[in-house]
Protein backbone atom coordinates (compact mmCIF):
# COMPACT_ATOMS: atom_id res chain seq x y z
CA UNK A 1 0.00 0.00 0.00
CA UNK A 2 1.32 3.25 -1.04
CA UNK A 3 2.57 4.98 2.55
CA UNK A 4 0.28 7.99 1.28
CA UNK A 5 -2.66 6.06 1.60
CA UNK A 6 -1.73 4.24 4.98
CA UNK A 7 -1.18 7.28 6.96
CA UNK A 8 -4.93 8.41 6.11
CA UNK A 9 -6.65 7.50 9.56
CA UNK A 10 -10.47 8.22 8.85
CA UNK A 11 -12.72 7.29 6.08
CA UNK A 12 -13.13 11.48 5.33
CA UNK A 13 -9.46 11.74 5.22
CA UNK A 14 -9.66 8.80 2.52
CA UNK A 15 -12.26 10.78 0.54
CA UNK A 16 -10.78 14.12 0.62
CA UNK A 17 -7.46 12.37 -0.74
CA UNK A 18 -9.37 10.75 -3.18
CA UNK A 19 -10.80 13.96 -4.68
CA UNK A 20 -7.64 15.67 -4.73
CA UNK A 21 -5.88 13.09 -7.03
CA UNK A 22 -8.70 11.63 -9.22
CA UNK A 23 -7.85 13.77 -12.12
CA UNK A 24 -4.07 13.28 -11.89
CA UNK A 25 -3.89 9.82 -10.04
CA UNK A 26 -7.18 7.28 -10.50
CA UNK A 27 -4.90 4.45 -9.09
CA UNK A 28 -4.56 6.51 -5.85
CA UNK A 29 -8.09 7.68 -5.59
CA UNK A 30 -9.86 4.33 -5.86
CA UNK A 31 -7.04 2.68 -2.91
CA UNK A 32 -7.72 5.79 -0.66
CA UNK A 33 -11.96 5.09 -1.49
CA UNK A 34 -10.86 1.80 -0.44
CA UNK A 35 -9.01 2.10 2.77
CA UNK A 36 -12.08 4.45 3.93
CA UNK A 37 -14.12 1.35 3.13
CA UNK A 38 -11.75 -0.57 5.44
CA UNK A 39 -11.81 1.90 7.90
CA UNK A 40 -15.45 2.21 8.31
CA UNK A 41 -15.78 -1.33 8.52
CA UNK A 42 -13.30 -1.62 10.97
CA UNK A 43 -15.65 0.93 13.63
CA UNK A 44 -18.27 -1.46 13.06
CA UNK A 45 -17.44 -3.69 15.83
CA UNK A 46 -16.96 -6.99 13.95
CA UNK A 47 -14.78 -9.41 15.72
CA UNK A 48 -13.68 -11.59 12.99
CA UNK A 49 -11.78 -10.89 9.69
CA UNK A 50 -14.49 -12.50 8.13
CA UNK A 51 -16.85 -10.30 9.50
CA UNK A 52 -15.10 -7.27 9.18
CA UNK A 53 -14.57 -8.11 5.32
CA UNK A 54 -18.74 -8.70 4.81
CA UNK A 55 -18.96 -5.64 6.91
CA UNK A 56 -16.66 -3.97 4.48
CA UNK A 57 -18.43 -5.27 1.24
CA UNK A 58 -21.42 -3.72 2.70
CA UNK A 59 -19.67 -0.10 2.82
CA UNK A 60 -18.03 -1.02 -0.75
CA UNK A 61 -21.60 -1.29 -2.33
CA UNK A 62 -22.98 1.87 -0.78
CA UNK A 63 -19.72 3.30 -2.01
CA UNK A 64 -20.35 2.50 -5.38
CA UNK A 65 -24.12 3.25 -5.67
CA UNK A 66 -23.57 6.85 -3.94
CA UNK A 67 -20.26 7.67 -6.69
CA UNK A 68 -23.14 6.35 -9.71
CA UNK A 69 -26.03 8.39 -8.02
CA UNK A 70 -23.93 11.65 -7.07
CA UNK A 71 -25.59 11.83 -3.12
CA UNK A 72 -24.78 9.57 -0.63
CA UNK A 73 -26.49 6.18 -0.63
CA UNK A 74 -27.21 3.47 2.32
CA UNK A 75 -27.96 0.65 1.79
CA UNK A 76 -31.02 0.20 3.62
CA UNK A 77 -32.10 -3.27 3.24
CA UNK A 78 -28.89 -4.91 3.57
CA UNK A 79 -28.46 -3.53 7.24
CA UNK A 80 -31.83 -4.18 7.88
CA UNK A 81 -31.15 -7.93 7.21
CA UNK A 82 -27.73 -8.07 9.12
CA UNK A 83 -29.83 -6.26 12.10
CA UNK A 84 -32.63 -8.90 11.89
CA UNK A 85 -30.03 -12.21 11.09
CA UNK A 86 -26.38 -10.84 11.72
CA UNK A 87 -23.59 -10.57 8.96
CA UNK A 88 -22.85 -14.18 8.59
CA UNK A 89 -26.82 -15.04 8.03
CA UNK A 90 -27.06 -11.82 5.89
CA UNK A 91 -24.40 -12.60 4.14
CA UNK A 92 -25.72 -16.76 2.47
CA UNK A 93 -29.37 -15.09 2.66
CA UNK A 94 -27.93 -12.37 -0.04
CA UNK A 95 -25.52 -15.42 -1.75
CA UNK A 96 -28.10 -17.71 -1.93
CA UNK A 97 -30.87 -15.62 -4.10
CA UNK A 98 -31.21 -17.11 -7.55
CA UNK A 99 -30.28 -14.20 -9.39
CA UNK A 100 -27.00 -11.84 -8.88
CA UNK A 101 -27.64 -8.95 -6.11
CA UNK A 102 -27.59 -5.45 -7.46
CA UNK A 103 -24.53 -5.58 -4.83
CA UNK A 104 -22.36 -8.04 -6.88
CA UNK A 105 -23.26 -6.57 -9.98
CA UNK A 106 -22.78 -3.20 -9.05
CA UNK A 107 -18.85 -4.59 -7.41
CA UNK A 108 -18.19 -6.30 -10.62
CA UNK A 109 -18.99 -3.19 -12.93
CA UNK A 110 -16.50 -0.94 -10.70
CA UNK A 111 -13.98 -3.62 -10.70
CA UNK A 112 -14.22 -4.30 -7.17
CA UNK A 113 -14.98 -7.75 -7.27
CA UNK A 114 -12.96 -9.33 -4.33
CA UNK A 115 -15.22 -7.23 -2.03
CA UNK A 116 -18.13 -8.93 -3.01
CA UNK A 117 -20.16 -11.33 -0.56
CA UNK A 118 -18.90 -14.01 -2.79
CA UNK A 119 -15.28 -13.13 -2.35
CA UNK A 120 -15.91 -12.77 1.27
CA UNK A 121 -17.15 -16.34 1.20
CA UNK A 122 -14.43 -17.94 -0.84
CA UNK A 123 -12.06 -16.64 1.79
CA UNK A 124 -13.82 -17.68 4.86
CA UNK A 125 -15.63 -21.06 3.29
CA UNK A 126 -15.16 -22.60 6.78
CA UNK A 127 -18.01 -20.12 7.88
CA UNK A 128 -20.27 -20.42 5.48
CA UNK A 129 -23.21 -23.43 4.61
CA UNK A 130 -21.87 -25.87 1.21
CA UNK A 131 -24.23 -24.70 -0.51
CA UNK A 132 -23.24 -20.83 -0.49
CA UNK A 133 -19.59 -21.65 -1.12
CA UNK A 134 -20.82 -23.60 -4.33
CA UNK A 135 -22.76 -20.36 -5.27
CA UNK A 136 -20.40 -17.87 -4.43
CA UNK A 137 -17.79 -19.89 -6.37
CA UNK A 138 -20.57 -20.79 -9.88
CA UNK A 139 -21.32 -16.75 -9.83
CA UNK A 140 -17.55 -15.49 -9.43
CA UNK A 141 -16.42 -17.96 -12.22
CA UNK A 142 -19.66 -16.85 -14.34
CA UNK A 143 -18.86 -13.53 -13.85
CA UNK A 144 -15.52 -13.62 -15.19
CA UNK A 145 -15.94 -15.83 -17.84
CA UNK A 146 -18.60 -13.40 -19.33
CA UNK A 147 -16.06 -10.43 -18.48
CA UNK A 148 -13.09 -12.07 -20.62
CA UNK A 149 -15.78 -12.44 -23.73
CA UNK A 150 -16.59 -9.38 -23.45
CA UNK A 151 -13.03 -8.67 -23.71
CA UNK A 152 -12.29 -10.44 -26.56
CA UNK A 153 -15.20 -8.52 -28.03
CA UNK A 154 -13.54 -5.68 -27.28
CA UNK A 155 -16.73 -4.22 -24.97
CA UNK A 156 -14.79 -3.85 -22.11
CA UNK A 157 -11.98 -1.78 -20.83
Amino acid sequence: MDERIARLETPEECEQFALNVQARRPDLARAARRRGVELRAATHGAVADVEREALAAVYAYERVLSERRKKKVRATRTWQMIDRYGIIEAVERAVNRSAETTGFTALAEMDMLDLAFESVVLRHKECFSPETVKRSAERLKKWEGDASQKDMKGEHS
